[in-house]
Order: C-alpha cells, then structure tokens, then sequence
C-alpha cells in the first residue's frame, strides 16, 4: 500500500511540477519576455516540498477509504453467512422438534394398542402379572420377571424414587409417573417411564405400572437442547460480531469524516483539491450510512419498539423534504408537495414514519436524473381512526414488474448494473417494511421501467386534538456562556486531534487523557473540569471501569458530567455506559454540531 501512495504521488507531483515550469515559462518568456525571472528549478522545488506531502496524504485516505469498502463488503459477507448458519440450525432445531413430537404421538399409539409393557404387584410386593411385551422392554421373559426382584436393573437411587412415589398414591385416580434408567438382561442400559396407580381393593388391591422404553425421547430432547444452544450461540455470535464490526469500521471513520469536514472548510485549496476531499467526505458519509442501515435492519429483526406521540402528517412531509432539498437541487429536481384535504393530527410513530419517508425520498433523488418529485399526502376516516397514505412519485428509472415485491426484500436491487451505478445495500426499502408492517400497515410500489416510481404507504392511527410541537428543526448549538474546562479521554491519536480541532475555535480548554488510568489520575490529583468525554474501548482501563473509579473518588454533592464517547452505538451498549455512570452518548464518527452541543449542554451546567 506503501509502494503505491508513493509511485502515485511521485506521478502526481512530477505532472503539477511540469504543469508549473510550463506555466512559468508562457508566463515570463513568452508574455512577459522577462528571462531573469524563469526559475524552473525553484518553481519544481516549491512544487515537491508543498504538494509531495498534500498530494501522499490525499492517495493514501483514496486508497485507506478502498480498503475500508473492501472490508465492509467483507464483513457483510461474514454476516449474512453467520444469519444463514444461524436461520440453518433453526431449522434443524424445528426439524428435531418435530420428530419429537411424531415419536411421542407413535408411543400414545403404541400405549392405546397395549404394547407398552404392563406390571401388575400384590399389596404385599409380590410381582402378580407382567404383559407379553415386558420381554421387548427387558429382555427378560415375562415368567422371569415375575420371579425376580422388583428392583431388578434399577440404581438404588432410582429404585428409592419408585418406592416414595407409589406411597404417595392415596386413591385408584391417582398416579405417578416416573423417569428412570434400568439395565436389560443383555446388559445395555435404557430409560424406562413407568406410570404407577392403585389397583381398587375390590379387584385385589396392589398396584399397577405401565412401562416404555423412552431412550430415543431422552436423546432427541438431549440433541433438542443441544440444538438450542447452538442456536443461541450463533444469535449471540451474530450480536458479538454485529457490535465489533460496526465499532470498528466507525473508529476510523471518525478520523476521516471529520479531517475532510475540516478540509472541506479550508480556503487554502484549488479547485482540483477540493472536490477531491469533497468525493473523499462524501463516500465516507455514504460508507457510514451502510453502516447504519446494517445496524437499523439488526434493530428491526430483534423486534421494534414504536414510539406513540401526536403528530401533524402534513410536518413530516414537509421537513423530509427540506432534508432532501439540497440534493435534489443539486440534480435540478424540484421537490413538491400535495396535501390531501381534511389533514388531521395523528398518534402514531412520527421518527419512524419520518425514517420512511427520508428513504423513499432518498432513492427517489438517487434515481431521477430529470424531471420532479412529488410528495402526497392523505387521509380517509375508518372505524378506528384515519388511514393515512404518503407517497413519493418521481420520473426516474422505475421498476420492471417482477421487482415490485422483490424490492422490499433486504440485500435486493433492482439489477446488479443499478448497484454499480447508484450505490447502496439494499436494506433500506427493507426497513421501510419492516417499520410499516410493525404499524399494521402496507408498503408498496407503483412502477413501470423508465416510467418512474411511486412508493407509498398506508397506515391507520388514532386521531389526536392537539400536538405540543412542530416535529423538531435542527437548530445550531447555544454559543457558550462561558469557558469550558474539558477531559477528554481517547485512546486513538488521530481522534484527540480532530477533537481537539472542532474545539479550537471556541473557548474551550481541553486537556488529554489516552486511557482510563490517566484519567482517574487526573481526578486523583484534584483537577476539576466542567466535562468528561470518555471513550469506552480503551487499553489499559476501559471508559465504563474508569468512569465507576472517577464517580467514587467524587465528593459527596459534586458530580463531573461525563459524556460516552464511542463507536459503541447498539442500544444496550448505550444502556451499559449510562449504568456505569455516564450522563449522556455521543456515537462516533462524530458530529460537529453534536459535539458542540454536548459541550454546551453539559459544559455550561453547575456540577450536582
């Protein structure tokens, strides 16, 4: 990889080296007729030592960002394979189970038919009669039994259960039936289960036990549970592999999501490096939302919980058109609107509806080169409430027919040319389903190829009188009111830079810590601060022992906020740092208007 970033930026620099000699040239000697002032050989220096390192720094984050991609498609395979083996033991688990269930309905057969084995005993303990098929239990035959020791081929523990469960008996209702192993007369060990009951007096009394081999129960239950562990094991594999990978591929991404945003801001670069650290800032953005969209869809298949607030229909349409405003100006696609009549407040899942509405919007500015889109919105009364239906329209690719229901299924595209050309996992539409299926509702599409698309949904919700507010607008953090004296806790150097680069312009003193140990050490010494951010996967300490070590060593009456900051981002990674005492998340790659936020939140409070 080396090798590489460097042959690229010796190439690069050798071209701009020659492109600046040339332009000298035509500068001073052929306009300006002025040879004293050529001087290619300075002009080539300046080039090397400006642009070699720029130019090395920009091949290896194109080359570190195609590596990156390879090993997500990597880990996507990984996953799907893991859900595949996981969705294959399921089956087999089913298919045990089932057997089990065939075999226990042939021995209720068998046990109708009277060919379990049957014994009968005196009040005093002699053997009174045992059935032709006691020889195919025992392997002894019924005369031989009937003279041998009651406790033949029993344990003593087990012939001790026996015993206690027949005593118990009180009435000929009563029984009692008992698990137990016993050893035949050719020496092989079974599992016998005998049902005891009381014989009526007045039909001599004694007791009676009906008898069948149930070693072939005993092992499929044994294979059953051994299944369900199995079972069991690959979910929590998925979930362990899940958490690892996605903390993985966001660490890095931190570094470069957020150094390209810097750069993006930089009035330092041509127009060549711009765009370029524009494509480098965007593929990030997109590689995150994969990463998102893996997580959302794991979310969704571990079951969804919806979320029930008031809600003006007409505020999501609105505000997901303003998300996607600017993309869609940027392809000339003007977003429009058409709102039904007698548009009411709903009680339903606002983010979740909003989440939907995004996607369909999303793929509809994807791909539609030309044209528009139109957003509707509507509601028809029902028994229970409105019906409401959202659909987003465009005049892009559309769909042919035998993609209609396709689409919806995760990993799936309309043809492999659309993922090469547009991008993307697959998984959203998806989600989408997965959301409004959840709602009760339906999803769907109407479409033709080359005719454009119309995805819409339906669902019925209660009517609501008020709503307290607006759905929220992004707004920008509150300036400080006063400095800020911050820890942050961060075991990636690359990481404590970017921070430490966000927070530059404002006034915000930020000390550094590379793990936990460091950390506690500070609070040891007597540092205060107005905010901890802590990373949780960290060598020497991890944030969550760290951020339990800082909270006993408080006074009593002061607590530090302490803000998680980490690409643990699954909700019960969210759920352990808030038990371990942390006061708020923030998710890696990190969000400068997030970040800020949390400082103003947190920073500007009085410690508690």
């Amino acid at each position: 990889m080396f090798l590489a970033t460097f042959l690229r930026t010796v190439a690069t620099v050798v071209l701009a080296a020659l492109m600046a000699v040339t332009t000298d040239y035509c500068v001073n000697i052929l306009i300006l007729k002025r040879a004293e002032v050529f001087t290619p050989w300075m002009t080539m220096v300046i080039v090397v030592i400006v642009g070699g390192p720029l130019f090395y720094f920009l091949h290896s984050q194109r080359l570190n960002l195609k590596a990156a991609k390879r090993d997500l498609s990597h880990s996507l395979k990984i996953q799907r394979q893991t859900a595949e083996e996981a969705e294959r033991r399921r089956r087999e688990a089913e298919h045990t189970l089932s057997r089990l269930r065939e075999h226990e309905s042939l021995y209720r057969i068998l046990a109708n038919n009277l060919t379990d084995a049957l014994s009968m005993w005196w009040p005093d303990g002699r053997r009174r009669y045992n059935s032709p098929a006691i020889e195919r239990l025992t392997g002894y035959t019924p005369a031989e039994f009937l003279v041998a020791p009651n406790l033949l081929g029993v344990s003593d523990e087990d012939g001790a259960k026996a015993v206690a469960a027949i005593r118990a008996l009180q009435t000929p209702s009563d029984s009692s039936t008992l698990e137990y192993r016993f050893r035949r007369k050719d020496g092989q060990e079974i599992w016998i289960e005998s049902t005891y009951s009381l014989v009526p007096k007045e039909e001599g009394g004694g007791f009676i036990a009906t008898s069948r081999d149930i070693t072939e129960r005993k092992r499929l239950a044994q294979e059953l549970a051994r299944a369900a562990e199995e079972a069991q094991a690959a979910a929590a594999a998925k979930a362990d592999f899940l958490a690892n990978m996605t903390h993985e591929l966001r660490t890095p991404l931190t570094a470069i999501i957020g150094f390209s945003g810097l750069l993006r801001q930089s009035s330092g670069l041509d127009e060549t490096d711009a765009r370029q650290v524009r494509l480098i800032h965007e593929a990030s953005n997109t590689l995150l939302g994969v990463i998102n969209d893996v997580l959302d869809f794991s979310r969704l298949e571990a079951g969804l919980e919806l979320d029930a607030e008031p809600f003006k229909p007409c505020d999501i349409a609105r505000s997901a058109a303003a998300l996607i405003e600017s993309q869609a100006q940027a392809k000339g696609l003007p977003v429009l609107i058409e709102f039904g009549p007698g548009l009411t407040p709903l009680l339903g899942d606002a983010a979740r509806l909003s989440q939907v509405m995004l996607n369909f919007l999303s793929n509809a500015v994807k791909f539609t080169s030309e044209g528009q889109i139109v957003i509707s919105v509507e509601q028809t009364a029902t028994a229970v409430g409105q019906r409401l239906r959202m659909a987003v329209r465009d005049s892009g690719i559309g769909l042919p027919d035998d993609m209609h229901e396709a689409v919806f299924e995760r990993f799936i595209q309309a043809d492999a040319g659309v993922a090469r050309r547009f991008g993307g996992t697959g998984l959203g539409l998806a989600i989408c389903k997965r959301i409004i299926e959840a709602m009760g509702g339906r999803i769907g599409v109407e479409s033709a190829q080359g005719r454009g698309s119309t995805f819409w949904f339906e669902v019925e919700l209660p009517i609501t009188e008020t709503v307290a507010n607006d759905l929220p607008v992004a707004s920008q953090p509150a300036p400080l009111e006063r400095p800020v004296r911050l820890l942050l806790v961060e075991d990636n150097a690359a990481n404590r830079e970017l921070i430490g680069a966000l927070l530059a312009p404002f006034e915000v003193e930020v000390d550094m810590a590379v793990d936990g140990v460091a950390a506690v050490d500070a609070f040891k010494a007597g540092k205060r601060y107005d905010l901890v951010l802590m990373d949780v996967q960290m060598p020497v300490m991890d944030g969550l022992t760290a951020t339990r070590r800082i909270r006993a060593l408080e006074p009593m009456g002061i607590r530090t906020p302490i803000v998680a900051m980490t690409a643990n981002v699954l909700p019960e990674q969210v759920a352990t740092c808030m038990a371990a005492g942390m006061d708020d998340h923030l998710g890696k790659p990190i969000n400068p208007s997030r970040l800020l936020e949390m400082v103003a939140r947190w920073g500007q409070a009085e410690a508690a």
